[in-house]
C-alpha cells in the first residue's frame, strides 16, 4: 500500500539525518550515536547515562568546573552567603581551559586556591589541611600536555573521600563507596573530583577507577577525532548549562548531535587502549634512546618527575630562544612546540613547567616533544640529530 523507496525530505532537521527526529533516518542516527555512548561507557566502565558527548575538552572541564560550581550556586539561592561561600582547588599546571575557568569562578566570588605541588606530585598531606567544609571541587589533570608528568589522582581521591566520610560532608552510601565509583549523592557540601583524561589514553588505563575521579574528561582530537569530546558524570552531580536550546545530552550539551563522529571517537579509544601496552613499552624504548643521544647537550634540563607519560618530553635549554629553534625544526620538517597549543601566543613561557619547577629560566627556554603510533624509532633518531644540529645553528647565529 506505501511506495517502499525512501525519499527524504527532512533536510532542515539535518542532511543525513538527526538523531532527535522521529523518522527512519533518525532512529538510524539516534541507534548509531547510543551504540558509541554504551561503547565508550563500557571502556571506562561507567554508566551509559554516565556520558555527555560535547565538541572537546575545553567544554568538558568548563561544563565540570563553571558548571558544577553554578549549578550548587543556583541550588544555594540568592542569598551572598550561600552564593559566594564556596572553594575550590585546582592544578596550577592543568590546561588553559581549568585554570581559565577557575579563575573566572575567582571573578565571580569564588574563593580558590592551586593545590600543593611537591616533587611532580599533588601533596596529599598538604591538601588534607586545605580541604576544608566550603570546599565543594578539585579539579586536575591525568597527564600535564606539556610535560607528560603522571598526577596522583587516585591518592587525591582517597583523601577527598576521607575528608567527605570524617566531617559534615556527605557520606558515600551504596554503590558509590568504592573509591572512582560516583557516591549515590553528592550533596552541595560534599568535595567532587574532576579529572581531565585527554592525555591519558595512548599510555594510561581510561577507567574511572583507575583515576578515582566524580567527573571525567575526554577529548577526540588526543585519539585523532577532532571536534568531540566526552564529559563523565553521574546524574547525582548536579551542572548547569552554560546555555538552552534542545534537550540532548541531558540538555547539557544542547544542538544537534554528531552520531558519526561519536562512533569514530569510541572506536578510537577502543583502539588506543587496546594498543596501550605495546605502545607505551615502545615509547619507553624510544624515550630513553632519545635522550641519550642529546645527552650531551650541557644546557639542557629535562623536565621530568618520577611518573612520566613516556611519549611526551618536555626539555629546558638554557639560554636558548626556543621560538626560533621551533621554526628552524618545522623548516626542516620536525613539527615540535614550545608549550601547549591553547597557550602558544604567552610571551611568559611554560605555565606548566613554571608550576613545576619555580624556575622563570626553565620556563623560558622549553621544547615540547610528543609522538604518537605512527612515529618509530628511526624518525626519532632523525630528529635527534636535526635537534643538534638546529642547536649549534642557534648557538652560532646569537655569537655571530
Amino acid at each position: 500500500m506505501w511506495w517502499k523507496r525512501r525519499v527524504y525530505l527532512d533536510y532542515a532537521a539535518g542532511a543525513r539525518g538527526n538523531a532527535s527526529s522521529p523518522h527512519e533516518e533518525g532512529r538510524a542516527s539516534k541507534k548509531v550515536l547510543e551504540e558509541a555512548r554504551t561503547a565508550l561507557a563500557r571502556l571506562i566502565e561507567a554508566q551509559a547515562d554516565d556520558v555527555i558527548f560535547t565538541s572537546g575538552a575545553t567544554e568538558s572541564n568548563a561544563l565540570a568546573v563553571i558548571g558544577h560550581v553554578r549549578a550548587l550556586r543556583e541550588e544555594a539561592g540568592k542569598d551572598t552567603v550561600g552564593r559566594n561561600n564556596m572553594h575550590v582547588l585546582y592544578l596550577r599546571s592543568a590546561h588553559a581551559s581549568i585554570v581559565g575557568n577557575v579563575e573566572l569562578l575567582a571573578e565571580e566570588g569564588i574563593a580558590v586556591e592551586p593545590l600543593p605541588i611537591k616533587d611532580y606530585r599533588v601533596d596529599t598531606a598538604a591538601l588534607a589541611k586545605m580541604l576544608r567544609k566550603e570546599t565543594v571541587l578539585v579539579t586536575m589533570e591525568a597527564v600535564c600536555g606539556e610535560t607528560g608528568t603522571i598526577w596522583n589522582t587516585r591518592e587525591v581521591a582517597a583523601v577527598i573521600q576521607s575528608a567527605n566520610r570524617g566531617s559534615d560532608f556527605s557520606a558515600p552510601s551504596g554503590p558509590g563507596s568504592a573509591l572512582g565509583q560516583p557516591v549515590a549523592s553528592k550533596s552541595s557540601s560534599a568535595v567532587v573530583l574532576h579529572v581531565d583524561a585527554s592525555q591519558a589514553p595512548l599510555t594510561e588505563k581510561i577507567s574511572r577507577a583507575h583515576f578515582g575521579a566524580d567527573l571525567l574528561t575526554f577529548d577526540g582530537a588526543k585519539v585523532g577525532v577532532p571536534g568531540i569530546g566526552a564529559l563523565i558524570a553521574h546524574r547525582t552531580i548536579t551542572l548547569a548549562p552554560f546555555y538552552r536550546g534542545g534537550g540532548q545530552e541531558r540538555g547539557l550539551h544542547p544542538g544537534s548531535e554528531t552520531p558519526e563522529r561519536a562512533r569514530e571517537f569510541a572506536a578510537a579509544l577502543l583502539a588506543a587502549a587496546n594498543s596501550r601496552a605495546s605502545f607505551r613499552a615502545r615509547a619507553e624504548k624510544m624515550r630513553a634512546t632519545f635522550l641519550a643521544e642529546i645527552a650531551a647537550l650541557s644546557y639542557m634540563v629535562v623536565n621530568a618527575g618520577k611518573h612520566q607519560a613516556p611519549n611526551v618530553v618536555n626539555l629546558s635549554f638554557l639560554g636558548r630562544d626556543t621560538d626560533y629553534l621551533v621554526a628552524l625544526l618545522d623548516e626542516a620538517g620536525f613539527a615540535v612546540s614550545t608549550k601547549s597549543a591553547c597557550e602558544t601566543d604567552s610571551v611568559l613561557g611554560s605555565r606548566a613547567v613554571m608550576a613545576l619547577s619555580g624556575d622563570p629560566e626553565r620556563a623560558r627556554s622549553t621544547l615540547r616533544v610528543s609522538w604518537g603510533p605512527s612515529v618509530d624509532k628511526r624518525t626519532l633518531h632523525r630528529f635527534a640529530r636535526a635537534l643538534t644540529r638546529a642547536l649549534a645553528f642557534v648557538d652560532s647565529h646569537a655569537s655571530g
